[in-house]
């Protein structure tokens, strides 16, 4: 590739990213149609977080960042579901968080692969859920009437199971499906470039 297709990537990419953001955004908003609009289904399968994941993913952590906390936000104000106080408002800070960190620390990998893929998912979706949380108390308050251990827990890990297990087996046959279309590549590090660099 020359220096001009290089210079015509470049200004595509940005227009490509947008483009893509604005569908994962759709996604966000339709996939919960899915679940029947259940809120009960809605909390263990997750739906609108795999589109975040994958746009942080795909076109890094700055629009993962903007679709995550966008995406729970609006779908309250069009559809009602989840209401906005507090379930939308401690949605946009915990999607948030998944599409910033699993696009930084992704894009960060020297090497990408399922590895480095896997590793930047399960940090994305711990940290994602600690904010989950924190914001739960600055929404609700501590004690017997406000957000207790025992709601984090179901909310963050035991009714969301379901979500988690459909999330680390989708997203990475989706990026797999996609490196084969070459809009998402990945790189492996392969044991003759490790020997030359180490001679």
């Amino acid at each position: 590739m020359n220096k001009t297709d290089n210079t015509v990537e470049k200004r595509r990419k940005p227009v490509l990213d947008l483009t893509l953001s604005a569908m994962f955004l759709a996604a966000g908003l339709l996939l919960p149609f899915l679940t029947g609009q259940i809120k009960q289904i809605g909390n263990m399968l997750l739906p609108m977080h795999i589109p975040v994941i994958l746009c942080g993913l795909i076109c890094g952590w700055k629009y993962g960042l903007g679709v995550g906390f966008v995406t729970p936000l609006l779908r309250s104000l069009i559809f009602t579901r989840p209401a906005m106080y507090p379930d939308a408002i401690a949605m946009a800070f915990e999607l948030a968080t998944y599409g910033l960190v699993v696009g930084l620390l992704y894009t960060r990998s020297r090497w990408k692969c399922i590895i480095s893929l896997y590793r930047s998912m399960i940090a994305a979706m711990i940290a994602g859920r600690i904010v989950w949380g924190v914001a739960e108390i600055f929404l609700l308050g501590l004690g017997e009437n406000g957000f207790t251990w025992e709601m984090f827990m179901a909310g963050a890990f035991l009714k969301a199971f379901p979500g988690i297990i459909l999330q680390l087996v989708f997203i990475p046959a989706m990026m797999l499906v996609l490196n084969k279309t070459g809009l998402v590549k990945f790189s492996k590090h392969h044991k003759k470039h490790a020997e030359s660099s180490e001679s």
